[in-house]
């Protein structure tokens, strides 16, 4: 008895119609958008990475959250550059602003 084998896929490559059919596909983009942010704030500004995080998408504007005013600022000041960069990535959207939050009381744990 022979059975039929389908062809190998790769995990990566059934996610995203696995998110279309269950209705996550916008959670799916968040996520990847996230963790494209994380990676260029970590590359490009190393000294805020761990201390700031996207937190959504707002129309055309990525929404940020800083742990520290001086953080917050730093990003501010980068923000054409990160946004440059974020549009550029795989995981990244074509944002225009970037809006930049100090987390009320400070870094969370």
């Amino acid at each position: 008895m022979t059975a039929r084998r389908r062809p190998m896929v790769r995990l990566g490559e059934l996610i995203p119609d696995a998110a279309r059919a269950l209705g996550l596909e916008d959670e799916l983009r968040l996520s990847r958008a996230i963790a494209t942010f994380e990676a260029i704030v970590a590359e490009r500004v190393p000294a805020a990475a761990g201390a700031c995080r996207a937190v959504r998408l707002d129309g055309f504007a990525l929404v940020v959250e800083a742990d520290a005013p001086i953080v917050a600022q730093e990003l501010r000041m980068r923000g054409p550059e990160l946004l440059s960069a974020f549009a550029a990535a795989p995981g990244g959207v074509g944002a225009r602003e970037l809006r930049v939050h100090v987390r009320p009381g400070g870094r969370r744990v």
